[in-house]
């Protein structure tokens, strides 16, 4: 049987205030760095009595180097919700709270839809395809999918509330097990349907939030989340544009080239997609797979100040990564101008 590593704990210190409010807490007599959701567990303040969720901070994760508040008994009781909400996030768990789906506003299904979706494995990979598609079609509406496969909170990634406000991404729509985001959708295909008809985008992003679930296995990994948004996007009637995780530093020799996580998705796909690749990348893909090689322009994305680190390589270090995924922001630009 598996429980939650559950702990009691005195709130020393807020760090970092915000939505993912970064704090210090004491737990039996050791300061530990904390998260705490306010819009899920409310407000936070020192001197507040917590309990904290330590499971992997305790494994020693490097994705998960942090507690989580669980609830906080000082100031996170009594919410009566969200207005209006009524299906259920987190559902059957001690987290489930009501939220408003986007797919109630876009009404019946059409399709095909005809609008082109980037699918991505990593978090990481997000900025250089927003960036690359607004640069390459400037005023494009590019809405944010947050899927499974990684962090399910949508307010943990800094990246996204910078992407939004800049302009880069239109809107931020956590689906399935993923919740925070600025809207909330039941699924991935209800997210694009609503993104693309009463939200108005133009493209979209599809893929999971900050980190990865990983196992070294072909299918136990959180790379996999991206073959329920390449199998949504195709039912949906949406040009695929499968953006690769690929790597020219990473010391794992599965995740040199083309990642075997891309190369799982690509031969588990049940209909055609478009490879988004860097200009002179030699890259054998599976069948039904197109490759589209472009050009990035790695120099100006160095540039641009947004996150230039993967794994805790720096562009110069791993500079295969971003100039694929600066192709299927070229690329997903490309699809959405047609």
């Amino acid at each position: 049987m598996t429980r939650l590593a559950l702990r009691r704990g005195v709130v020393v210190s807020v760090d970092r205030p915000g939505a993912a409010a970064e704090i210090t807490v004491e737990v039996g007599g050791e300061r530990r760095p904390a998260i705490s959701y306010e819009p899920t567990t409310g407000p936070v303040e020192a001197g507040d009595e917590v309990v904290v969720n330590v499971a992997a901070r305790d494994l020693g994760l490097g994705s998960g180097g942090f507690d989580v508040v669980h609830v906080n008994l000082t100031h996170g009781l009594g919410s009566g919700g969200a207005p209006d909400a009524h299906v259920m996030k987190l559902n059957y768990t001690s987290l489930q709270h009501a939220v408003v789906p986007v797919e109630e506003l876009a009404g019946e299904l059409s399709r095909p839809l005809g609008k082109p979706v980037a699918v991505i494995g990593l978090h990481g990979q997000l900025p250089c395809v927003a960036w690359a598609a607004a640069g390459a079609r400037p005023g494009i509406r590019l809405g944010y999918v947050q899927t499974a496969g990684g962090a399910l909170p949508g307010e943990l990634s800094r990246t996204v509330g910078e992407l939004l406000e800049r302009g880069l991404l239109a809107d931020h729509v956590t689906a399935g097990p993923s919740f925070g985001g600025g809207h909330e959708a039941i699924t991935i295909a209800g997210a694009l349907h609503a993104g693309f008809t009463a939200l108005g985008w133009d493209a979209a992003i599809a893929g999971p939030g900050p980190g990865i679930l990983g196992s070294a296995t072909a299918l136990g990994h959180g790379g996999l989340a991206a073959l329920d948004s390449v199998h949504a996007a195709l039912a949906l009637g949406c040009t695929t544009v499968v953006v690769p995780r690929m790597s020219s530093g990473d010391p794992r020799p599965r995740h040199r080239g083309l990642s075997h996580h891309t190369r799982t998705v690509l031969e588990l796909a049940l209909g055609p997609v478009v490879v988004a690749l860097p200009a002179g990348a030699d890259v054998e893909l599976p069948e039904g797979a197109t490759p589209s090689a472009v050009e990035p322009d790695v120099d100006g994305y160095a540039s641009s100040g947004l996150p230039a680190h993967t794994m805790g390589r720096s562009m110069s270090e791993d500079e295969l990564f971003f100039r694929a995924a600066l192709a299927g922001g070229m690329v997903l630009a490309d699809e959405a101008s047609r």
